[in-house]
């Protein structure tokens, strides 16, 4: 393929419906809907409903895709789809639409990491005159299902998995704690509304999986149930004694302690393996407070700080093309129609049922 390719890229990984479609790494379009709104009554992600959201609104943000990118499904050179890691039923709505698309059009389909997707958002970033992502790196990705560090190597051959969450994701620990306030689903902006005139020294929160006796078998692994558990527990002993909850000063507090900890375990990965990068990646980027540690404290350890911006740090279908999109320019052959939904894929399998090369001599 002598140009760019043209990728339209499927996610459904959780609970928004992303349509992405890129020209190489040139985002053409990155369409998102979202079932936050059905799930807000739950106080969380409906498996179920988030499923069933998909098949509702596949076709027509799709269509919406092709519009805004002025592109028809015949232009395509190829399909991109999530295979996983998330929802199993979400997954496999993405994943039989992109099937169908690939075997009516005739065009090759390429079945890719979630995780990776988020790093590969970077690439769409930029203009030509940004400077390209740079390897090794260590990229911290953090959403509502998922907290990673990874070391990447390279983009399409080489990622590992440094270190995740041993229980709650960072994301869902913020909408916990936000239903334990009493504040809305979905808790991760709610905090940060609620953080504002907030003191975040006022309780000192656990920082999990940090003790020295921790970090020898733990070092870049994440927890943050204990902390969720410590939140209710101060809330149930304040309310115990007839005093208001300082909700500002508690949002502030258990904020500092997830910030603490994303940030510390990745910049000690970053000092561990002499990268001195460090890429942000998933949903809770959107955090300011996060972002701002981030950049302050890698800053005086002398490492670079890439952000996408927010809108491709979300999951959406843009990361999933512009994925597939450097498969092809590397020379990665399609996948086969032999995959399904992976809900616990590993970050090593970047691309999955990739064709074997045919012998024609």
């Amino acid at each position: 393929m002598t140009t760019a390719p043209l990728v339209l890229g499927i996610e459904t990984s959780c609970d928004e419906t992303g349509i992405g479609i890129v020209r190489g790494r040139t985002l053409l379009s990155n369409t998102i809907a979202s079932s936050m709104d059905e799930h807000a009554r739950y106080g969380g992600v409906v498996p179920e409903v988030a499923a069933r959201a998909h098949l509702e609104a596949l076709e027509p943000s799709i269509e919406q895709a092709l519009a805004e990118a002025q592109v028809r499904l015949e232009d395509l050179d190829a399909i991109a789809v999530t295979s996983g890691p998330g929802l199993a039923g979400a997954l496999m709505v993405g994943i039989g639409a992109a099937k169908g698309l690939a075997a009516a059009l005739d065009k090759p389909l390429y079945a890719v990491n979630h995780l990776v997707g988020h790093i590969a958002a970077d690439i769409l970033a930029g203009d030509a005159e940004s400077a390209p992502l740079e390897y090794p790196t260590i990229a911290l990705l953090v959403s509502g299902g998922h907290t990673s560090l990874l070391h990447v190597r390279d983009l399409t051959t080489d990622v590992e998995m440094l270190g995740e969450t041993m229980d709650d994701a960072a994301g869902e620990a913020f909408d916990k704690v936000a239903r334990l306030l009493g504040l809305p689903y979905p808790g991760g902006p709610e905090i940060d509304r609620a953080a504002v005139g907030g003191d975040p020294q006022a309780i000192r929160f656990p920082r999990g999986l940090s003790r020295a006796s921790d970090m020898a078998k733990h070092r870049y692994d994440f927890s943050f149930s204990g902390l969720k558990t410590a939140v209710a527990r101060w809330v149930e002993q304040q309310e115990a004694t007839g005093e208001p909850v300082p909700v500002a000063d508690v949002a502030a507090s258990f904020r500092e302690a997830v910030v603490d900890v994303l940030v510390t375990k990745a910049l000690a990965a970053c000092k561990d393996l002499g990268v001195p990068r460090l890429l942000l990646g998933g949903g809770v980027i959107a955090n300011r407070r996060l972002r701002d540690v981030a950049l302050e404290r890698a800053a005086e350890a002398g490492v670079s700080v890439r952000i996408p911006p927010l809108s491709l740090c979300t999951d959406n279908g843009a990361m999933i093309a512009g994925l597939a999109a450097e498969l092809i320019a590397s020379g990665r052959r399609p996948s086969t129609l032999a995959f399904g939904a992976d809900s616990t894929l590993p970050v090593t399998e970047i691309q999955v049922a990739e064709r074997e090369a045919v012998d024609v001599g």
